[in-house]
């Protein structure tokens, strides 16, 4: 897990996530006033996050008017279903019971699946004119995103005020392929439920990839069947007073007490499906070889020790003493390939997270087994020992026809054949990769870790976080991702970026959304528009109506919608 950082000692209560930018003084007034403003005048506004490729305004308005009727086309199942995601969410905003049309001609809302030049699979077109509201594209998924675009020229809220939308054509596509955001659970357990939410908000913002970190030092979280003890000891740990954990959270027992949870491989695959019908794919992370303390609780025999452990307290104990796998037993890779194997069942993305980051080395250059592994296939040191184990996970996912990736710690010792690196520290991973003409996925700490305070905390008051640096939302927003340094060649294998988030400091859902909006909102822009189409003052101007939108104070467009499809089955 690459994330190290110490708390801030000082308390912490929180305000509205959308002051970060600004001062605090008559702040929740000034919201309030003008939300309220954007709330009547959003439509006319614009105010579409991420900025789409282009829009054409022309003169008139259509007047939304009972009875609603959506058109979809009958043969696709999947625009059926966004037809009905349309429905729920124009209720919630209207008031309106929308009903369906089997003749284009006869419905307000029509969603149309085609063959349109230069959309790709994720663009789509939205027409307003007399005639009512058209979304076309090639496929569902851009249906889906031109719905997200429609929500975004609604009211925040049901207001009971006639709605009138703009006419225009929006042509809109996406730059990157990977526009990402990840949860870590290991550290704080967050329910099925609330997964489901952080993906109904990565989904409204057009983000395409949920990074699920699933084990870690201080939890396991995902049942394995062949191996019960990973959630049945692996997933709950000790909390003492103290602990930066325990601090944060403020109606805890005066003692030590048990922590943890997990997911069933039930609850997982509903979420994988849940998560593909609004176009996520969720790729889990199973750490190795470090980061292992709490497999290693559950299976001691797979350390070099071989010693009993118990599970890391939450960022507890000496960040130099976390646990790995033994890279010189044989055991080590029959579990993690036992492990891997249930859980390339449940998940088809074509990636598979592994880690690879913050190996603590001492303990193989102390082991035997290691040390005669590293004599007996002609590896210099304990770097390569790291890159041939990294280079035998990825053999094994590749027989699966999947892919690895990993923290940019993967690079050491030589990075294995097909394998994709995430850049973490900096960008100077990500750049020796392009450079090699491997993937890259940017995810530096600075700005793209959002366990970072947002602003200066003697400024605006934030969530406990990690305080070594401060991310502010402008920081976001003005990140690129392709690096000046790599020629066009090599930015072509830069996939996009995402953002993390780690969850030492995170003590419930609420601070969770807290930390991530509004700069997972800059991240969507900046990886989905054009370069040259970026404005921080357009973009700032813009969130005062999504604060509204998403905020407390007015009802979110989404109650009702997030629970859709959990009557699908799933296998």
């Amino acid at each position: 897990m690459p994330t190290t950082a110490s708390p801030l000692p000082s308390k912490i209560s929180g305000i509205n996530y959308f002051t970060g930018i600004m001062k605090k003084t008559c702040l929740s007034l000034f919201l309030l006033l003008l939300a309220a403003c954007f709330n009547s005048l959003g439509a006319q506004q614009l105010a579409i996050i991420p900025e789409p490729v282009k829009t054409e305004r022309f003169k008139g308005s259509f007047l939304l008017s009972d009875p609603v009727k959506i058109y979809a086309d009958a043969k696709d199942s999947l625009i059926r279903l966004h037809a009905d995601y349309l429905s729920a969410a124009l209720k919630t905003v209207t008031g309106l019971e929308p009903g369906r049309s089997d003749q284009k001609s006869r419905a307000q809302f029509r969603l149309l699946k085609g063959k349109f030049a230069g959309l790709g699979e994720e663009g789509y077109l939205l027409n307003i004119d007399a005639s009512g509201i058209s979304i076309s594209a090639n496929t569902g998924k851009g249906i889906f995103y031109g719905i997200q675009s429609l929500l975004q020229l609604l009211p925040a809220y049901q207001n009971n005020a006639i709605i009138s939308l703009p006419y225009l054509k929006v042509t809109d596509y996406p730059r990157f392929g990977w526009r990402g955001m990840m949860l870590d659970v290991s550290r704080h357990f967050f329910s099925a439920e609330a997964v489901k939410r952080y993906i109904d908000l990565l989904a409204a913002y057009k983000m395409n990839v949920f990074h699920w970190h699933l084990s870690d030092s201080e939890g396991w979280r995902l049942e394995i069947k062949k191996y019960p003890k990973l959630t049945r000891v692996g997933a709950w740990r000790k909390e003492v007073p103290g602990s930066v954990f325990y601090r944060n959270h403020q109606a805890l027992p005066a003692d030590t007490f048990n922590y943890g949870g997990y997911y069933t491989q039930s609850e997982a695959r509903e979420i994988v499906h849940y998560a593909s019908l609004r176009n996520i794919t969720v790729i889990p992370e199973i750490d190795m070889p470090g980061h292992s303390d709490a497999a290693i609780a559950a299976y001691p025999g797979l350390s070099c020790s071989g010693l009993a452990q118990p599970v890391r307290s939450s960022f507890g104990g000496d960040p130099n003493a976390l646990a790995n796998y033994c890279a010189g037993k044989e055991e080590s890779f029959q579990f993690l390939e036992g492990v891997l194997s249930e859980v390339i069942d449940i998940f088809p993305s074509a990636y598979i997270h592994i880690g690879g980051d913050e190996v603590n080395k001492t303990s193989w250059k102390n082991c035997s087994a290691c040390q005669q592994r590293i004599k007996n296939q002609g590896l210099k040191d304990e770097h390569e020992l790291q890159s041939y184990f990294i280079s035998r996970i990825g053999r094994f996912l590749q027989s699966k026809d999947r892919k690895l990736i990993g923290w940019d710690e993967i690079l050491e010792g030589g990075l294995p054949g097909g394998a994709t690196v995430m850049s973490w520290r900096g960008e100077s991973g990500g750049i020796k990769a392009a450079r090699m003409h491997r993937t890259v996925v940017m995810t530096p700490v600075k700005p793209l870790y959002f366990n970072r305070y947002q602003a200066d905390t003697l400024t605006v008051q934030q969530p406990l976080a990690a305080r070594f640096s401060i991310n502010t939302l402008k920081d976001v927003y003005q990140y690129r991702p392709i690096p000046k340094e790599l020629s066009s060649t090599e930015a072509s294998f830069v996939l996009g970026a995402q953002g993390c988030l780690w969850t030492e400091f995170i003590s419930s859902e609420n601070d969770l959304e807290r930390m991530v909006l509004p700069r997972m909102l800059a991240l969507s822009e900046v990886l989905w528009s054009k370069e040259q189409s970026l404005n921080w003052n357009k973009f700032n101007n813009k969130l005062y109506f999504h604060a509204k939108r998403l905020g407390a104070e007015g009802k979110n467009i989404f109650s009702g919608v997030p629970f859709l499809y959990n009557n699908i089955e799933v296998r």
